[in-house]
């Protein structure tokens, strides 16, 4: 048998996300908790109760497991209703208890990053109309500057945003998100306002803290033609990729806004991002429809070839991530893959989808290329936004209703490349032998 080991830079990041709504519990006072309340909104009906349990402590015991496995970062994010239940109203024992969380961090050796707004917004915000109106991101910038002056002695790597491309989508396209809107003004409104949102918070986190990283997390999905022979395939392709993947980035470099077949010249956005967060999970293939408008003429099916996930949410593409950070290159900044993951209860894909994707990102660490860190996600299972409890993501399973934690297979793989900061053939013969010749070819 071959024998060798892919290694990574020293000080490359190895670590895992949540978001807080998904793991902390109980937590009422957001558009995401009022939506779990309206029936059919939720898979099953399903709420987040009390989660992961984080708000209730056992945000320690799940930190001493990453720490135990050789991680080195985590990435978390801090609830804006809890910090600021109100118009007026801050929230400071809250920001006490994120600070405790933080330091937890901290101590175990772990680097935060801190995730600002993922997904959820209090209710004061939405009664107001949330994203949609102007006065929105300058609220958030007021959010942003209590949390940093909070955080900043125990932070340095930013998040403003996650994801605002499946926000929009999610909530403002048709997609099962709270409003629950299919509505292209407002979702250009939308997308705009996080836009300025985001550039507001870098400016203020850089005015707080000089040494700060600051990015949003951006969502690529890989959008391939089903038929490179046929342009149509190509031309909706390329379209749904613009709309999706490149609408937002772009805007940062050039500051010309173009989504929804509107456009809007934003130059005050320009140059707010130090490094790009990348959320890579699948690849779809695109056929052009011309029945089917609502998604830019296209049929999207995954390769015939693929392995899929639990719930055939994500198929197992590991090429489609070394496609995605070659195109992030252009933009000639650092990467960290942010999240990166696959819903799996039994654990028999997630081994080979973790080894198959860290070895496309050793791939373009070994072509010099500026990849900082490999965040999974997740930890531990926690709740999947409407999806709810039916997709299981974490390196730990979770039973809801005791909060036992259950340690999988893909635990004990993560570790061994944290622990040597890189892929062994041993490790690959230990977990995934039929992977060998692919991975370590003789």
């Amino acid at each position: 048998m071959p024998s060798g080991a892919y290694f990574f830079p020293n000080g490359f990041l190895w670590g895992t996300a949540t978001a807080a709504h998904q793991v902390e519990g109980e937590n009422t006072n957001n558009n995401w908790s009022a939506w779990e309340e309206r029936p059919g909104r939720i898979a099953y009906d399903q709420r987040s109760g009390r989660a992961c349990d984080w708000w209730g402590g056992r945000w320690k015991e799940d930190f001493d497991r990453a720490a135990e496995t050789n991680q080195n970062a985590h990435r978390m994010s801090i609830e804006w209703s809890r910090v600021q239940p109100g118009p007026d109203v801050w929230d400071e024992s809250a920001l006490d208890y994120y600070r405790e969380i933080v330091r937890g961090l901290v101590s175990r050796g772990l680097r935060p990053m801190i995730t600002l707004h993922h997904f959820t917004d209090p209710l004061w915000l939405v009664e107001r109309g949330a994203w949609e109106i102007d006065d929105t991101p300058g609220l958030f910038e007021g959010f942003v500057r209590k949390v940093v002056s909070a955080l900043q002695e125990y932070v340095t790597d930013w998040i403003t945003i996650n994801e605002p491309n499946v926000y929009v989508y999610g909530g403002y396209l048709g997609g099962g998100f709270p409003p629950g809107k299919n509505d292209q003004g407002a979702a250009f409104r939308v997308m705009r306002n996080m836009l300025l949102g985001h550039a507001r918070a870098y400016r203020v986190i850089h005015n707080l803290q000089r040494s700060a990283r600051v990015c949003f997390a951006l969502h690529y999905r890989g959008f391939r033609p089903a038929s490179s022979w046929f342009f149509l395939d190509d031309v909706v392709a390329n379209t749904l990729s613009q709309q999706f993947n490149m609408s937002f980035i772009n805007t940062l470099v050039n500051g010309k806004f173009n989504f929804m077949l509107k456009s809007q010249y934003m130059p005050e956005v320009i140059g707010t991002q130090d490094f790009i967060g990348l959320n890579y999970y699948t690849l779809d293939l695109v056929r052009f429809n011309l029945f089917n408008p609502r998604e830019a003429f296209s049929k999207r099916y995954f390769p015939a070839d693929a392995e899929l996930s639990d719930s055939a949410f994500i198929a197992n593409v590991p090429e489609a991530l070394m496609s995605a950070i070659k195109w992030l290159r252009r933009f000639n900044l650092p990467i960290i893959i942010t999240e990166n993951g696959l819903d799996d209860a039994d654990d028999h894909l997630r081994p080979r989808y973790l080894l198959e994707h860290i070895h496309q990102l050793w791939r373009a660490v070994n072509a010099n290329w500026q990849i900082k860190g490999y965040i999974h996600w997740t930890l531990v299972d926690n709740f999947e936004w409407e999806r709810g409890w039916t997709q299981r993501f974490g390196l730990w399973g979770l039973e809801v209703e005791t909060q036992a934690r259950i340690r999988r297979i893909s635990v004990d793989v993560y570790q061994a490349i944290c622990s040597i900061n890189g892929i062994s053939s041993e490790t690959v013969a230990q977990y995934c032998p039929e992977l060998l010749p692919k991975l370590f070819p003789g």
